[in-house]
């Protein structure tokens, strides 16, 4: 790998940027070039149409090209040189290139999606391996990108990238059969499933595997949200459709239980619910209420308006449903 190659490894470029930057653009190719080491040098860097970084270094003095900062051992001065010109590169990296935090597209648009659903960055733990990305919730791994020679997974050889997820024993079994799936690699092969990311597998495939390994490792919280029947009439919001959007004013994840609490004239518990989506970005102020974000609920049972009373919930320690809470251990105890 050159000099170009490892600096622009996980970047991609603003073409637009590059022409304020100083870069001038010839055909395809945007060219910049710069004076460095008190003007003995010139450096003349190329970005091509494909966003593909490469240069050269001219001697000023022989005006031949100064081939030195190429070769692995070199001297001092030629060592020097390659910081020099490493130095440019960089500032041309940051102020005109985005970084991304995998090799592939595909690594990255998961990476966003990861991010967006569930707010969680890519961890680089290991200094031995640097670009080995985990997610995690609550400390427990759902998934890891890495990148790693085809040859340990298939056949063939070169760089690619890979993620492990979890999943139950039957999927892993259907999965590896079909192509673009593999035994899990560095993980334990019962519980967990490598997907090559290079476009073999739709990135919608990859989402529902990443949202059944998150579910996997995810431990459910069980939750009372109010509703006020003032605001908006909760008794027919579940009548047309099984799912519907609600706000979420605190950290409820995917899985977890939310159990609609109606506030007087009912006071009782309507809807228990499944949350299947949360921070959804949602500006709105409808009848003075402030409503950021939201989450998708999905029914699971319907209760009549005499089952679970707020004089049933105040004897299992409820004293008051204001705000979203977590429901008490004697509300987990009993069967609702």
């Amino acid at each position: 790998m050159n000099i170009e190659e490892e600096i622009f490894k996980r970047a991609h470029v603003d073409f637009n940027k590059l022409e304020e930057y100083g870069f001038k653009k010839e055909k395809d190719d945007y060219i910049f070039s710069k004076n460095f080491m008190n003007d003995d040098f010139k450096a003349v860097i190329t970005v091509n149409k494909d966003g593909i970084v490469s240069g050269k270094i001219y001697d000023q003095q022989t005006e031949e090209e100064y081939t030195n900062i190429r070769i692995e051992i070199a001297g001092a001065f030629a060592n020097s040189v390659r910081e020099a010109y490493k130095d440019i590169l960089k500032d041309i990296k940051e102020k005109c290139f985005t970084n991304y935090f995998f090799l592939s597209d595909q690594a990255n648009r998961i990476t966003q999606y990861i991010i967006e659903k569930y707010g969680n960055n890519p961890e680089f733990l290991w200094d031995k391996f640097p670009f080995y990305g985990v997610f995690r919730n609550n400390d427990k791994w759902y998934g890891a990108i890495m990148n790693i020679d085809k040859s340990k997974i298939d056949k063939g050889s070169g760089e690619i990238e890979i993620i492990d997820v979890k999943a139950d024993e039957e999927t892993i079994a259907s999965l590896i059969k079909q192509k673009g799936f593999y035994e899990a690699y560095h993980m334990n092969k019962k519980s967990w499933l490598t997907i090559i990311l290079d476009d073999t597998i739709t990135d919608e495939k990859i989402i529902e595997l990443i949202d059944n390994s998150y579910n996997l490792v995810s431990s459910k919280e069980y939750w009372i949200v109010p509703a006020n029947p003032k605001y908006y009439d909760v008794t027919k919001c579940f009548d047309d459709t099984n799912i519907i959007t609600w706000k979420q004013s605190t950290d409820i994840h995917i899985g977890d239980i939310v159990y609609l609490y109606l506030s007087i004239p009912y006071s009782a518990i309507f809807y228990k619910c499944e949350v299947i989506d949360v921070n959804i970005p949602h500006q709105n102020n409808y009848k003075e209420i402030l409503i950021e974000k939201v989450m998708k609920l999905k029914l699971l049972k319907k209760y009549k308006p005499d089952e679970y009373t707020f004089k049933y919930l105040n004897e299992l320690g409820i004293k008051s449903v204001r705000s979203p809470r977590r429901i008490t251990q004697a509300i987990k105890n009993k069967p609702i």
